[in-house]
């Protein structure tokens, strides 16, 4: 067990030295991420557009019975 303490303490000093401004994403990071979140944004607003001209309608099933009338009539054969 005295092995694994003194491997402990090594890897709390070299935490100790290591320079916290180094150990963080900083500005080059944050642009990146604006970056994408934009490219995203822009994205997201395309698709909407296009999918707001898209017209579809269904086609009949020719297997499905056919509907009742909304008089409530049954259709004729």
């Amino acid at each position: 067990m005295p092995d694994m303490s003194a491997n402990l303490a090594q890897a709390v000093l070299l935490a100790k030295e290591l320079d916290e401004d180094k150990v963080t994403p900083g500005v080059l990071g944050f642009i990146v991420f604006a970056a994408l979140a934009v490219g995203v944004w822009f994205l997201m607003k395309s698709m909407n557009r296009h999918m707001g001209r898209v017209s579809f309608e269904e086609a009949p099933d020719p297997k499905a019975p056919p509907a009742p009338s909304p008089s409530g009539e049954a259709p004729k054969a």
